[in-house]
């Protein structure tokens, strides 16, 4: 449109331009005529004045004034570069603009945490059937107050949420709480956040102890497997100029045992102050290895899973004070169900080196089920939560989770709540009685 009225300038000045010009030409010639009309009244013979007269009136017959149009050649009529928006007038006119959404509202009442899920429900603040769908966000924290802004770890985003709840399931507690926000979206925009919320997800969180654990034994976290090799092939390395008294570096084989697998495990020969509770490494025929946090009050569940080909394990919980040569269930202070797959199958029940077999199928993954300030110590099919034996005692010291294994390895699952299921049996269980130290009168199923 700019190019255009620019163009039509251009060639509306050029026309009246050459107008103007020829006007003035004509002007010029008309005041010559002028001077001559104006000598020839000065001639006195009859004969010349009449010859003037003749050429006055073929001049001004002939003359470019008497035939030129004072009248601009161009119009200022504009209207043919006139836009019409009557169409797009039309259009807007007929828009139809949707609200921001308003905030939601997070109801902690109605939010349910249990069995490593979070059902987190919401509501409008009022009616609005423009919503098309909701954007849930949550993130971990050990902070019980409002979400802080630094020092916390990202927000992981659910969307396209049709309800006003969702359910979070398969998680691991593996932080005191979680927060959580809600946004509601239209087809044009998103609304803005709710007002955060702290739910508490807390649950037991421990890794193996790997710095007490037997030689044979190869701890990582939240495993440990049997190692025939372990303690045998240590070789220690200096690198570089050492001063006297340094810490030699051990080597780690990919099939041989170390004796610095990992940061918390050091060899023997430079083992620095002893650690969680100043315990010594399990040795001789007890390839145990502890859990590395103390159960000291409160109701605790966790998973273990043994592999296929593993010959023996023993799933349990031990005082502090289990002597390093000690096997778990040998003692009066250490509690487990033992698998043996070696020569005969057993499955088995031990406290105080007494045994109680179990006529019940070995399950794929063992749940343990600890509550410290019941006396209660129960095994279930982790799966079908069947229950499969239950130690009804007092505790009086704080508890670890106690693990053996041999020619096989265990995988446990932590961060774990205690299962509706479970908690429904255990107060099925809350009459029964047991006793502190014989394993005959220990609650069964």
């Amino acid at each position: 449109m700019i190019n255009s009225i620019k163009q039509e300038q251009t060639r509306k000045s050029q026309e009246l331009q050459s107008q103007i010009s020829q006007c003035n030409n004509a002007l010029e010639n008309s005041e010559e005529l002028l001077e001559f009309a104006t000598r020839s009244l000065d001639i006195k013979e009859p004969e010349e004045f009449s010859k003037a007269a003749r050429q006055i009136k073929d001049r001004v017959t002939m003359a470019s004034a008497f035939r030129l149009s004072l009248k601009p050649k161009v119009s200022d009529n504009m209207t043919h570069l006139m836009v019409d928006f009557s169409q797009e007038r039309q259009m807007l006119q007929t828009l139809k603009f949707l609200p921001v959404p308003k905030a939601p509202e997070i109801d902690p009442v109605e939010c349910l945490v249990a069995d490593n899920s979070v059902t987190v429900a919401w509501r409008m603040p009022e009616e609005d059937n423009k919503i098309d769908h909701f954007i849930l966000e949550h993130r971990k924290t050990n902070f019980d107050g409002l979400p802080r802004v630094k020092d916390e770890r990202c927000w992981e985003i659910i969307d396209n949420i049709k309800g006003t709840e969702y359910t979070l399931s398969g998680l691991k507690f593996d932080s005191k709480y979680m927060n959580f926000r809600v946004r509601a979206c239209n087809k044009a925009v998103a609304g803005e956040y709710s007002d955060p919320v702290t739910l508490e997800t807390k649950a037991l969180n421990f890794n193996l102890d790997n710095s007490s654990s037997h030689l044979n034994l190869k701890v990582e976290d939240t495993c440990v497997e049997w190692d025939p090799t372990g303690g045998k092939g240590q070789e220690s390395k200096i690198k570089g100029k050492e001063n006297k008294g340094s810490v030699h570096v051990t080597s780690l084989k990919k099939h041989t045992r170390s004796g610095t697998p990992s940061p918390k495990r050091t060899s023997v020969g430079s083992r620095p102050p002893a650690v969680r509770g100043s315990r010594d490494r399990f040795t001789g025929e007890s390839y145990t290895v502890l859990g590395d946090t103390a159960i000291e009050s409160g109701q605790h569940y966790w998973e273990v899973k043994a592999q296929k080909d593993c010959k023996s394990y023993s799933v349990g919980v031990a005082y502090k004070t289990l002597g390093k040569f000690d096997q778990l269930g040998k003692t009066n202070t250490s509690w487990c169900i033992h698998v043996n797959n070696w020569l005969q199958n057993t499955f088995a029940a031990k406290h105080n080196n007494k045994v109680k077999a179990l006529d019940v199928t070995v399950p794929e993954k063992i749940g343990v089920f600890c509550d410290f300030d019941g006396g209660q110590l129960s095994f279930y099919d982790a799966n079908s939560k069947q229950l499969l034996y239950s130690f009804k005692t007092k505790f009086t010291q704080p508890l670890l989770p106690g693990f053996m294994v041999w020619c096989g390895g265990l995988s446990l699952s932590t961060g774990m709540q205690v299962p509706s299921a479970v908690r429904t049996l255990q107060k099925s269980e809350n009459g029964m009685t047991g006793s502190a130290s014989s394993l005959n009168n220990v609650v069964t199923q």
